[in-house]
């Protein structure tokens, strides 16, 4: 029947099922064909047509790099039948190191910025295999995984690379099929592998211990994961949401301004799009403590600089651009992969089993493939033997043979050799009748034959293929792997810190400019009084250590500002630094307005409602208020004492029930007044006046005065002396005090003021940060108005800037204390620890002093 009188044949189709079948046949082409990974390669089809197509065509990482367009047109010609535009962008994305964890492609060229800038055509970039992607098409060539043809069925392609690291948790992956998605992010190679060895040793290992290895994610582009519940939902249930910051921290220019500055962005974020949103939110004045934005990125790193006006505070400004910016972002995780074709929503534990079962795979089929070819190398040379052994028999039936195909039959019949082995045997060249030859036949064959029993072994021995996959996993994390990017904060919920945290006492330092570090107290070491000391902080040009406590690492540091306001950290939480280290800017731990500084120290461990506080202000101002009015924090702050203007916080104790408080100014004067005459107060109120000051003189110092103490006091060119506080009369608040020093134009103004016991130590400080640690029973003990003796050699253009307390040991502290007396303890809880502490530092004497020595030369004894 011709075509024009052919009948067409109309069939009745309900229109819901063929949609069905049509749109779930679609669907599942999606998915399988394009969309998601495979969970043995992490590859979609697209990236393993790609790298396959440039291994083929010969484009490795020894060889020079070719156009782009000419990968992409093989791609397109053999393996992918899809737009150039598709397979290019892929290759793109394969290329960029802010993408791709481990990228997969060499690029040359522009291959687009993490600024969002499009990259070049294909026809000016150049390419090649990257390293690590030969690591995935490793042993490809030993039948170690499947074939299946191409689309017009002409070649062969791969349907999945033996991948010898795990692609899919290292480089991630990201698609959207119908009705599913996909967004797995990327990891870090060594501790994926880590975390692979793990489960391969303890199949059974919890998410807690193979989070042990692996942590979590680890973005190309650095940036902070907050918290770690996310991940573990992640790795638990296969989804999970991340929160992912930008790394920022706050300069001082030299100026006194402030500048914040952004080093490291959340993954997948726009650069040039997160500093257009930042001058909007400017604009829009949302933000109006920013003065100047710039980007000052490089090829050596990436620097926004956000200048802040001085009015503002850095650390609510960065609060306010991880919250209207894409500085914070959400990451949410779904490690869904295909399985057997079929996808799965998969759990960390399972996508490494998959692999690990995958790889065992790839080793027996690679040595079933390897134990083939020695067989038949070996089934070979036996046949050489048998002919080196009858040469001349063999040789006069080759000669004796019409033509080839009866000498083949004559020597078959003859040795029983195989067809290939009298194939060979004929091929053989007459060198190799030589001796020598005969010794490499031999040679070879007694190599091969502990090969294919090596190999039979392996076959046979399943824990030695589990070695074999952790040894050539373990020699990629040595040749590829590197360091992690991503840090993983802990959130509070997440973890209580000082569970990691070892109890020790610590010097906290704070210097005038804001610089604040912790070091071991055993750092220091005890020197007579009028030695010189060891250099303690290495300064810039005219700062100095203003304050010095001793704490536990788990205790408060409650800091108090000179504009009345109280802020909270936790000791472990200040910054670690040398003896020699100028320490961290206060700036970057407290949100400081940028005329505020720290006025006053108190550390606790607890807030006890019947312990009190008493606030000294610069102009003579008195308040006591309760401790636990302060057992909060914010983390701007919250207010300690309201003053008027132009007044400032000086000194902050604690005090009890009938102790007695002694106020020092700097012209010398002192007054002694009971604690009872300054009556309990609300946390945001003014006080009372507990020392009347004039002209230019001011409130010093306040300490509380227990009964059997004495009074140092210290002038700024080192000239100090103890006087009995009973020396002192008892007066009523308010007054002007009586005289403790006699102050002189050469000895200076009073610098510093405590409260001693003979059993205390004091540590005193100059401008230029020399520190000497001398004991309170070798200071002279002197009369209220005399001028003192020299305590501390200074320098001509030094001067002392602080002192501080600390205990000397328990021994002594009971000796002197007797029952009924207060000790010293009240206004800071780190010396009593000290004291705990001394038995511990006596063994590291000896080794402070022979560093000491060796830096100065020779010890200065008493003067």
């Amino acid at each position: 029947m011709s075509e024009e009188n052919a009948i067409t044949q109309v069939l009745p189709v309900d229109i819901e099922q063929e949609l069905s079948t049509s749109f779930l046949a679609y669907a599942m082409s999606v998915i399988v064909s394009r969309a998601l990974p495979d969970v043995r390669d992490g590859l979609k089809p697209v990236h393993r047509r790609i790298l396959y197509a440039m291994n083929e065509s010969g484009l490795t990482p020894t060889r020079a790099h070719k156009k782009s367009a000419w990968t992409v047109g093989e791609v397109i010609g053999k393996y992918h039948p899809h737009g150039d535009a598709a397979v290019y962008d892929t290759m793109v994305r394969m290329a960029q190191d802010f993408s791709m964890r481990a990228p997969l492609i060499d690029g040359h060229g522009n291959f687009g910025s993490v600024d969002g800038d499009s990259p070049a055509a294909m026809r000016y970039t150049e390419s090649r295999l990257a390293r690590m992607a030969m690591e995935l098409l490793r042993d490809l060539d030993k039948e170690t995984v499947d074939f299946g043809p191409n689309y017009d069925e002409s070649l062969t392609e791969p349907l999945v690379l033996p991948s010898r690291y795990p692609n899919l948790l290292v480089n991630g992956s990201n698609g959207i099929a119908v009705g599913m998605a996909t967004n797995i992010p990327p990891h870090n190679l060594g501790e994926v592998i880590d975390a692979t060895t793990m489960l391969i040793d303890n199949p059974e290992a919890s998410v807690e211990e193979l989070m042990k290895a692996l942590p979590g994610p680890d973005f190309p582009t650095g940036g902070m994961i907050m918290g770690r519940d996310g991940i573990r939902d992640a790795y638990t249930t296969g989804r999970g949401s991340l929160k992912v910051r930008g790394k920022a921290h706050i300069e001082q220019t030299s100026t006194g301004r402030t500048r914040i500055i952004i080093t490291e962005i959340p993954y997948q974020v726009n650069k040039s799009k997160l500093v257009t949103k930042i001058a909007e939110l400017v604009r829009e004045k949302k933000l109006t403590e920013i003065s100047d934005l710039r980007d000052e990125s490089d090829r050596k790193g990436m620097r926004i600089v956000v200048e802040l006006k001085q009015s503002c505070i850095p650390q609510v400004v960065l609060n306010k651009l991880y919250k209207h910016t894409s500085l914070e972002t959400g990451f949410g995780v779904i490690m869904l992969a295909l399985v057997d074709g079929v996808p799965h929503t998969l759990p960390l534990a399972q996508v490494l089993r998959h692999y690990v079962d995958f790889q065992r795979e790839v080793i027996v089929r690679r040595t079933r493939y390897d134990l083939d070819k020695a067989e038949a190398r070996a089934h070979i040379l036996d046949g050489y033997i048998i002919a080196l052994d009858n040469i001349d028999e063999v040789i006069r039936i080759i000669r004796d043979s019409a033509d080839d195909v009866e000498a083949k039959s004559r020597l078959i019949e003859r040795f029983a050799l195989s067809e290939a082995q009298t194939d060979a045997i004929l091929e053989m060249r007459l060198r190799r009748l030589t001796g020598l030859e005969r010794h490499k036949i031999e040679e070879e064959l007694a190599e091969l034959r502990d090969k294919i029993a090596y190999y039979k072994k392996v076959l046979a021995d399943e824990a030695l293929q589990f070695k074999i996959i952790k040894d050539e996993l373990g020699e990629i994390k040595e040749k590829h792997g590197n360091k992690r990017r991503t840090e993983i904060t802990a959130a509070a919920k997440d973890l209580d810190v000082e569970d990691l945290i070892a109890e020790e006492d610590m010097v906290v330092t704070i210097t005038k400019a804001g610089y604040v570090k912790r070091l071991p107290v055993a750092t220091y070491r005890q020197q007579k009084r009028g030695g010189k000391g060891i250099a303690g902080v290495n300064l810039r040009e005219n700062d100095f250590v203003e304050h010095l406590f001793i704490s536990s690492t788990h205790d408060y540091v409650l800091f108090f500002s000179t504009k009345g306001k109280v802020y909270r950290l936790k000791v472990h939480e200040l910054p670690v630094g040398s003896r020699h280290a100028r320490g961290t800017a206060a700036v970057n731990l407290l949100p400081f307005e940028t005329d505020e500084k720290i006025a006053a120290v108190i550390t606790t461990r607890e807030f006890s409602p019947d312990e009190y506080l008493l606030f000294a202000t610069k102009t003579g101002m008195v308040k006591k208020t309760a401790l636990k009015e302060y057992d909060r924090s914010r983390r701007d702050g919250i207010i300690a004492i309201h003053m008027r203007d132009g007044d400032e916080l000086v000194s902050v104790r604690r005090v009890g029930a009938g102790q007695k408080v002694m106020m020092v100014s700097a012209e010398g004067k002192a007054i002694k007044w009971d604690e009872a005459d300054a009556r309990p107060m609300g946390r945001d109120t003014m006080g009372v006046k507990g020392m009347t000051v004039r002209g230019d003189d001011f409130v010093l110092g306040m300490e509380i005065a227990p009964d059997g103490s004495e009074l140092f006091v210290v002038t700024e060119r080192g000239y100090g002396k103890r006087t009995p506080v009973m020396e002192y009369p008892l007066q009523k608040r308010g007054g002007m005090g009586v005289k403790t020093i006699a102050v002189t134009a050469k000895k200076g103004r009073l610098a510093g003021m405590k409260i001693v016991m003979a059993f205390h130590e004091l540590m005193l400080i100059s401008e230029e940060g020399v520190v000497i640690r001398v004991k309170a029973e070798d200071i002279s003990k002197l009369g209220r108005s005399t001028q003192g003796v020299k305590v501390m050699n200074v320098g001509e253009q030094d001067r002392v800037s602080a002192i501080a307390r600390v205990a000397s040991t328990k021994k002594k502290r009971v000796a002197k204390v007797g029952e009924g007396q207060q000790t010293l303890v009240e206004d800071e809880t780190a010396a009593a620890q000290a004291a705990a502490a001394e038995d511990r530092e006596a063994e590291a004497e000896e080794l402070a002093s022979e560093e000491f020595d060796e830096e100065n030369g020779e010890e200065n004894g008493e003067e």
